[in-house]
């Protein structure tokens, strides 16, 4: 067993632990503002008269009003000459203002009221007609309430705005992201470091969550640890598991700073690899690099996941999502959700550029035996693809030597 993995235990690597957040920068206003012109450009652009936002990402990327979503509407609206205009409850105002500050314009709605019926009468007192973006993220109640509301309106699906947004990075939104992904791969490191014959999958996350926010990060916003055989199953097994010398071991996790999302996975043998085991991790490896390297400017989504699977194919794996094999996508973007516009995946022709993150992470599943899932991400540059944490070392020193 190399080095990298085993001979230390979770006290003495969460007491080592330093954290360091002095390089993170939060978004600030002007950026917001930024977002908004270009999405008032889009409209402009589109014929579309306002985008009406509810309790999600999108409502914080554009505004910084972070909301939790609940049964009853809290939101903006953005009009297509740059105006942003709040919806509240009333009594939720001075929470609001806290965030938002005595400038910004709410409007507010008591508990006997209709806020869909205040969303129109904001559309209507600032002249506004034609057709409305409705964040694709609102609950069903919400958009059919506004449906009904505004029978004046077509209402189309709020992505034709938001999603051209948010998918093109900012260098400060890939500085957050990067402080993120460091973290995670530093807890990566120190996780295979504590582990030992007979730890609980219940352990070692544990473990990981507590290092997360040893480092700054937020608490872990999911972990999968999966020993042996459920390691070929994708998003893992229920259930505890113990670990066995010889097991395959498959962890998957991440965290956020500035609601800025990681997502890292490492697979890697407790113990000496068998040839089975280096073979197929060598070859995970290779689809992963396809991958890396086949996403260029101008490329189209689906190109960077069928280079993935064709060194799978060329293994004797699939076709397609057949298992043995890979079973989903090459990967999916990420930002203010650990799942966001686009995605690596057959079918979408979405060309590469400037700004995008994408997951990389071509999964090997071996029905009855194991599964290996190397992950790290990468950004585009104007010069194509960048890493944000390289690949994996080797099956048996993930981390190096």
């Amino acid at each position: 067993m190399m080095i990298s993995i085993g001979g230390s235990n979770a006290a003495t690597e969460l007491a080592s632990i330093v954290k360091d957040l002095s390089h993170v920068r939060p978004i600030a206003g002007d950026e917001r503002q930024r977002r908004r012109e270009k999405a008032t450009a889009l409209m402009q652009e589109r014929g579309i008269a306002a985008l009406i936002l509810s309790a999600s990402t999108s409502l914080y990327y554009f505004t910084g009003l972070s909301w939790y979503q609940s049964e009853r509407l809290v939101g903006a609206v953005l009009t297509h000459t740059g105006k942003l205009i709040f919806v509240s409850p009333a009594f939720e105002d001075s929470k609001l203002r806290e965030t938002l500050g005595n400038q910004a314009e709410i409007r507010l709605w008591e508990e006997d009221e209709s806020p869909y019926s205040l969303v129109a009468q904001i559309l209507k007192d600032e002249g506004l007609s034609g057709s409305i973006a409705m964040d694709e993220a609102a609950p069903f109640f919400i958009t059919d309430g506004l449906r009904q509301a505004l029978t004046s309106y077509s209402i189309v699906n709020g992505m034709v705005i938001t999603a051209e947004c948010r998918m093109h990075k900012s260098a400060n939104e890939i500085a957050l992201m990067q402080a993120a992904k460091n973290i995670t791969l530093e807890v990566q490191r120190r996780t295979a470091k504590i582990l030992r014959e007979g730890i609980s999958s219940v352990e070692v996350a544990d473990f990981i969550n507590q290092a997360h926010r040893a480092f700054g990060g937020s608490s872990s916003t999911f972990c999968i640890v999966s020993f042996g055989l459920p390691t070929s199953i994708p998003h893992g097994p229920d259930g505890v598991q113990y670990l066995k010398e010889g097991d395959m071991v498959l962890i998957d996790t991440g965290c956020m700073i500035e609601r800025y999302h990681s997502d890292i996975t490492r697979s890697y043998v407790f113990g000496e690899p068998t040839a089975r085991q280096r073979s197929m991790w060598d070859l995970e490896k290779a689809a992963q690099a396809a991958a890396f390297d086949a996403a260029q400017i101008g490329v189209s989504c689906e190109d960077v996941d069928a280079a993935a699977r064709r060194v799978l194919e060329a293994a004797g794996l699939g076709p397609g999502y057949k298992t043995p094999g890979l079973p989903h996508r090459t990967g999916h973007g990420i930002g203010l959700d650990i799942h966001e516009w686009t995605y690596l995946v057959k079918g979408n022709k979405t060309p590469l550029a400037a700004g995008m993150c994408f997951s990389n992470e071509p999964m090997i599943c071996l029905d009855g035996e194991f599964g290996i899932r190397l992950e790290d991400h990468f950004y585009m540059t104007e010069n194509g693809p960048k890493w944000f944490t390289g690949q994996s070392h080797a099956v048996d020193a993930p981390f190096g030597a």
